[in-house]
């Protein structure tokens, strides 16, 4: 059957002082009164029925994550002790799928992102599903056409086509300086790397157990323990001890049988308070603002952000982002937003926990 799991983890400093250990991202309630989370599983829940759609998430945010997706069965959501990046995030939801439904085949997504439109991803989604059902073997990904020569993104270099906007992967390649990312966009021949994945469980498995041999038989044995009565101990104690690497590092780059398919859709990246810029209409000012109550004099491109009726009041203020959370407030430059998570990094030596 086919399957749809939604990767949750990760700890979205970049969104501090909202984004914290204990209600990451992907859980703010920032878009449309709704989380990234809700906004993935939405999106699926066009094409999957919610038995075939999954999570795997930090075992903390479990019922954070069941709250937010009443929809979805208890045996669907999957928390890990901790997090070890995306390898084991997917090698340990391709483990427990096999298991469950042999001959599974999964698709990656990642829960911090706004696609739309819906019908354009679903058609997207259509096409790598009937990809593989068709090419035993294959992994597939998804491309986004660069909008522009973005230096943050990883791309992917398109080959010849293989039908139905399928492509040959030929290779990818790490966030590039911007003359080379002016280069890829000017070929029309790279893709933004969406990070989103469709492939048989065992496929990947497969590729793990090539790549990764110790950390495949240790997520086989988890699969194992993972419904036994002492099977969270067991998980508790191995999984720290895999290697901690990301998929694209551990298998995408060296794959051989890899296709990229082209998602012609709007791809929001929502990693920083920047980013917020690309996905909420601003004000005649070119203010953007998450908020219930501003007062704006003079004030011009600056990103405001608060989840209560706290009143922000901006007088003559440009380029600059406000956050306010209930115990904390940030106030930077927009140049200024990438070091972000520098500034978390120094609350965590000053004050432990307390604010991260």
């Amino acid at each position: 059957m086919e399957h749809a799991v939604i990767m949750a983890g990760g700890a979205g400093t970049r969104l501090w002082p909202l984004s914290r250990n204990h209600r990451p991202k992907q859980l703010l309630r920032l878009f449309d009164g709704r989380s990234l989370l809700r906004h993935t599983y939405e999106r699926l829940a066009e094409r999957f029925d919610p038995t075939r759609i999954h999570v795997i998430t930090t075992a903390a945010h479990l019922p954070m994550v069941a709250e937010d997706l009443p929809e979805l069965p208890a045996e669907n959501l999957m928390g890990e002790p901790c997090g070890r990046d995306t390898a084991n995030a997917v090698g340990m939801a391709a483990a427990l799928l096999e298991r469950r439904d042999p001959g599974a085949v999964m698709g990656v997504f990642t829960a911090d992102h706004i696609i739309r439109p819906v019908d354009r991803f679903c058609a997207a989604l259509d096409a790598a599903y009937r990809h593989v059902a068709e090419t035993p073997g294959v992994l597939v990904t998804f491309g986004i056409r660069p909008a522009v020569a973005h230096t943050g993104y990883g791309y992917v270099h398109r080959g010849r086509t293989l039908g139905d906007g399928v492509h040959q992967v030929l290779e990818f390649v790490e966030k590039p300086d911007a003359d080379t990312a002016a280069t890829y966009l000017s070929s029309g021949e790279y893709y933004w790397n969406s990070g989103m994945f469709v492939w048989r469980a065992k496929t990947i498995l497969d590729e793990l157990a090539r790549h990764m041999p110790d950390s495949h038989a240790k997520l086989l044995a988890l699969a194992e323990a993972w419904p036994e009565p002492d099977g969270r101990e067991r998980v508790e104690a191995v999984y720290p001890t895999l290697e901690k690497i990301s998929i694209d590092f551990a298998v995408m780059e060296k794959a051989r049988h890899v296709v990229v398919v082209e998602m012609d859709c709007e791809w929001l990246d929502v990693g920083s308070w920047t980013s917020l810029i690309d996905v909420f209409e601003a004000d005649a000012a070119g203010n953007v603002f998450v908020a219930k109550n501003t007062a704006l004099l003079d004030a011009h491109d600056n990103v405001i952000v608060t989840e209560d009726d706290h009143l922000i009041a901006m007088l003559g203020a440009k380029d600059l982002i406000v956050v306010r959370s209930e115990d904390a407030t940030l106030i930077c430059t927009k140049q200024a937003a990438q070091r972000i998570k520098d500034m978390v990094g120094l609350l965590k030596d000053w004050h432990g926990e307390r604010y991260t």
